[in-house]
Parts: structure tokens; C-alpha cells; sequence
């Protein structure tokens, strides 16, 4: 894959798992997204929802594996279906792709602990976590995506934990309020304390519009291709006790606790998105409560 893929205007695709759960797929725990992979009557729609995003404009497919990570699995009595669910993700998304040969498929590696929290487990934990996962993926796609990471430590871990498979990465890093990571680490020391060989670029990953302009400044001083997945939530900031309270939560939907904006039609999203690519952004697309409709819209910007 070209390295300089992104110095271009792209168009990503939006959010898979809430997507799913508005077209019909039940919850189960918080498998999310990967309720759909575990049962094969959503399969198709799985396979239909990748084909929208890509009909609406998606140049670039996510694999539907931000919940197939194994503390989730695990979370969810579920764990034996580990290496099914990864293969499975990354089959589908092909199947989508032999639909449309241009389209190019992100290996999804999410934070392999708690989402919006930096992990705090042990770097051989950590590493090994990412390998696991982004190996049961790399026959599949054409780069890896580091979804909702929260610290400089996790992205040197996961970077480290590709380098055998030799395919370049494009980071996606989190902010949920102010302009730190949930960290307390700043955007530009992801690059600056990386040593980085095969980056594709860096967007800010499930973040508001809002937000995403306060950080818009610093995320342009890296000189390096960058832009956004925008989400459609009312917070990402957890609170104090959010952990604990995660961990116990059983709830099917993120938005259940997240709260969703009512004010982001595809229309005011456009709006966003003009404004921060006018700015230099060239890596545009959609997380958590975006749809197809708002990657169309995204994709006038082409």
C-alpha cells in the first residue's frame, strides 16, 4: 500500500456497532458490534452495512473487531470464540471488498483494556494482546488501524506488536474533552517520542466536532496527512467510578450512557468537516452514531 495514500483526500467509513443495533441487531452484553459476528443470522447484515458505507462514498472499510479484543470476549463468557470472531471480521470485510476491489480494509486494533482509559497492565500483557489480534487479522486487509487509543505507551506497544507483519498503520487516538489524551500526554507525543516507519497518518478518533476544533491547531503543527472520526455522542468522558460501573454494566447500547446529539444531521456534520478539511484535514470519516448518510454527505468534500 502507498505510504502516501492519505496526502489525499479520503473518505473512511462511519460507525459499525451502532449502526447495527439501529438496523435490527439485538444486544447481547457488550459484545456490541461483535454480537454480529458471533451470530451468523447478522451476518449478511454485517456484510450489507459495509456495502452502504461504501456505496455512500467509504473509500476505506473498518473491520467490525473494536469489541472482539479479549477482556470483552471474556467479559461476556464468550472468550472460546476469540480467533472465530477476528477471522470472521476480516472475511466479511472481504467479501465487501470482492464487491468493490478499490476499496481498502483497516485492520481495527482498539484499546485491548478499558475504552477512553489509558491500560495500565504490563507492556508483555499489552503487546501481546495486540499481536494475538492483529495477526488472526493481517491476511485480510491492506493496513492496521489503532482505534481509540489512549496514551503514548499504548500506541509504542501496538506499533511494536505489528512490525513483523510489515504493513503500514494509521494511528487513531482519543481525546474525550480538552486537548489531552485520556493520559494527560498531548497528540504531538505520539509523534514526537515514536519512532515511526510505516505511518500512514493520525486522526482523532470518536471524538465531537467541538472538540475536534480545539485540537485542530496542534494535530496540523505534525506536518504529517491527518483528519477525524467524528461520533455522534453526548460525552466520552467518563467519571471517577466509570470503570467499575463499565465493567458491571450490562447494557447493549453505548448510547444508553453516552447520551446521542440530535443536532448532527449529515447536513451540520458536512459543515464540520468542510471546515476542519479547508483547514488541511484530507482523512474524513465517522464513528459512533454517524451512518451512511453522513459519509455521503462526507464524501462531497472528494
Amino acid at each position: 500500500m502507498d505510504i502516501n495514500f492519505f496526502k489525499q483526500t479520503r473518505i473512511l467509513d462511519g460507525g459499525m456497532g451502532q449502526e447495527l443495533l439501529a438496523r435490527g441487531m439485538e444486544p447481547n452484553g457488550t459484545l456490541w458490534s461483535a454480537n454480529a459476528l458471533l451470530h451468523e443470522k447478522y451476518h449478511q447484515l454485517l456484510l450489507d452495512t459495509h456495502l452502504d458505507f461504501i456505496k455512500s462514498g467509504a473509500e476505506v472499510i473498518v473491520t467490525t473487531t473494536f469489541t472482539t479484543r479479549k477482556i470483552r470476549l471474556k467479559d461476556n463468557n464468550v472468550e472460546d470464540k476469540y480467533e472465530y470472531l477476528n477471522i470472521k471480521a476480516g472475511e466479511i470485510a472481504q467479501k465487501a471488498k470482492k464487491q468493490y476491489p478499490k476499496t481498502f480494509i483497516a485492520g481495527g486494533l482498539p484499546p485491548q483494556y478499558l475504552t477512553y482509559e489509558a491500560d495500565t497492565r504490563s507492556e508483555e500483557e499489552i503487546k501481546e494482546n495486540f499481536y494475538s489480534q492483529a495477526k488472526l487479522l493481517n491476511p485480510y486487509i491492506d493496513f492496521f488501524y489503532f482505534d481509540v487509543l489512549s496514551s503514548v505507551r499504548e500506541f509504542k506497544i501496538a506499533i511494536e506488536s505489528i512490525k513483523e507483519f510489515n504493513k503500514p498503520y494509521l494511528i487513531g487516538a482519543h481525546i474525550s474533552e480538552g486537548t489531552n489524551l485520556p493520559s494527560g500526554e498531548k497528540i504531538s507525543e505520539i509523534i514526537n517520542k515514536i519512532n515511526h516507519e510505516k505511518l500512514l497518518g493520525i486522526i482523532l478518533s470518536c471524538i465531537s466536532p467541538e472538540n475536534y476544533d480545539l485540537n485542530l491547531k496542534e494535530i496540523k503543527s505534525l506536518n504529517i496527512p491527518f483528519g477525524f472520526k467524528l461520533n455522534g455522542f453526548v460525552k466520552t468522558n467518563p467519571k471517577p467510578n466509570y470503570t467499575g460501573a463499565y465493567n458491571k454494566s450490562k447494557t447493549g447500547n453505548p448510547n444508553e450512557f453516552l447520551g446521542v446529539r440530535k443536532d448532527l444531521t449529515p447536513e451540520k456534520m458536512l459543515e464540520f468537516a468542510k471546515r476542519f478539511k479547508d483547514a488541511g484535514a484530507t482523512i474524513i470519516g465517522g464513528c459512533c452514531e454517524t451512518t451512511p448518510l453522513h459519509i455521503k454527505a462526507f464524501s462531497k468534500l472528494k
